[in-house]
């Protein structure tokens, strides 16, 4: 049973020229008005609160129409409060119509011209793209994000640097609410409880396996983030750890499916600090995290080789960090040796033919220090370094041009006293003993 009238639908067939209309039809048009009527009230509605108000006028019924795809009403849109008027043409039939106001022609004519006012519209535009947002009027300009500089800032600005002062009982609530399905919920937990278990290989190789190639793990990607930089500042002196989340790393890396690139930027001082780090580990011995940096090494390697060309300051960036940390004297030889590996995986042949040779005969003082010394750990650390110095310019025969027979015997002094001014004779010395004629026509071209 529907609430319009069916007279009403009447009277209008009539007015078209359909006279004979049966109680079906009727009941179905009543129906289908009704259901009209409301859909067009709802949309109507939603104009009306979202304009902060509580009365419905009939510019919200004439966008309730436009949104719905029909034709809105014309003639309706006034500004003056409407007044209605009562007229009867029968025994209970009353008519109510809209009160004409009057109007004074010669003050109406005299009358300036109103301006044209704007109708009321709303537009779609993309707040991001893949993380990236784009440079359009309606996101925020640049301007906008240096008055974000304004922040405070402090221990109690970044949760990693207030646990690394103490203080790790800091909470930051996050400004977007990021939801995740109970099922990824369940693997990220899964996942971690994986990677850290030290009794169970197979588990952990599953789980970096599934990182490596698994599609769906979309939205995982700034937890993992997340996971990465608060383990490596809470577990400095924890070598396995750090080293599952350099292999964890990687594998987000080689996982084609995600997008990694708007994050780089906070994956690479996690990598960093494996890599050049004062100490690593809590074991006593200096070559513990040999293996952690050359990890971190080959991490660096990839990020440089697959993002370098999005960004194009990454890679003097990087390189201009490791090139600090191999020539300052006042860190240890573990930070030296990461510097050294670091530079050549970023790099390559470039990087030590432009930044490691020209820089050997400075540096070669400090490894001389520790090979004399009687620290035995400290000769180690110093063999350590020398051998990463060799391993890298032994790079640099690959692309000597041309055969080289040996030397003669009245010009290996000679040559012998030009490459110890090119990098010192300590590393002279070492290089000459491999043997490699090449080798040293390399060096000293570069």
């Amino acid at each position: 049973m529907s609430v319009w009238n069916p007279e009403n639908i009447k009277d209008v067939a009539e007015s078209v020229g359909i006279t004979s209309l049966n109680d079906e039809i009727l009941q179905g048009l009543c129906s289908d008005i009704e259901y009209r009527l409301s859909q067009v009230l709802e949309e109507a509605l939603k104009f009306m609160r979202h304009s902060k108000r509580s009365t419905l006028t009939t510019q919200d019924v004439a966008q309730a129409l436009r949104v719905l795809d029909v034709e809105p009403l014309y003639g309706y849109e006034s500004t003056r409060p409407l007044r209605f008027g009562e007229a009867s043409i029968g025994p209970g039939q009353p008519l109510f119509y809209v009160e004409d106001e009057e109007v004074d022609f010669e003050k109406l004519i005299n009358a300036p011209l109103p301006k044209v006012p704007r109708e009321m519209t709303f537009t779609a535009h993309w707040l991001a793209v893949e993380g990236v947002q784009p440079s359009i009027p309606q996101n925020p300009t640049a301007a906008d994000s240096r008055s974000q500089e304004l922040v405070p800032k402090g221990q109690s600005a970044n949760p990693h640097m207030a646990a690394m002062s103490g203080n790790e009982n800091v909470t930051v609530k996050p400004l977007v609410k990021h939801v995740l399905s109970k099922e990824l919920q369940l693997y990220f937990e899964k996942i971690c409880s994986a990677l850290f278990d030290e009794s169970n290989n197979e588990y952990r190789i599953a789980a970096l396996a599934s990182i490596r190639s698994d599609p769906g793990l979309h939205q995982l990607v700034p937890y993992f983030v997340q996971l990465i930089a608060e383990k490596i500042t809470h577990n400095l002196k924890n070598l396995f750890v750090l080293t599952q989340i350099m292999l964890l790393t990687t594998a987000m890396l080689e996982n084609s499916n995600l997008y990694v690139d708007p994050y780089i930027a906070s994956i690479v001082p996690p990598v960093l600090t494996c890599l050049v780090g004062r100490h690593l580990g809590s074991s006593p011995d200096p070559l513990a995290a040999c293996d952690l940096r050359r990890l971190s090494a080959s991490v660096l390697s990839s990020i440089t080789k697959k993002y370098s060309k999005s960004s194009h300051m990454l890679k003097p960036r990087l390189a201009r960090t490791c090139l600090k940390h191999f020539l300052d004297p006042t860190k240890p030889l573990g930070a030296n040796y990461g510097g050294i590996i670091g530079l050549q995986a970023i790099g390559g042949l470039e990087i030590v033919r432009t930044l490691i040779v020209p820089n050997l005969k400075e540096y070669e003082e400090l490894v001389k220090d520790a090979i004399d010394a009687m620290d035995e750990g400290k000769r180690n650390e110093g063999e350590m370094v020398i051998q990463a110095i060799l391993e890298a310019l032994v790079s640099l025969e690959e692309e000597s041009v041309g055969t080289v027979n040996g030397f003669a015997n009245g010009h290996a002094a000679d040559i012998r006293k030009e490459l110890s001014d090119k990098i010192g004779d300590l590393f002279a010395e070492r290089v000459l003993e491999l043997g490699k004629p090449r080798l040293v026509k390399a060096i000293m071209e570069s």
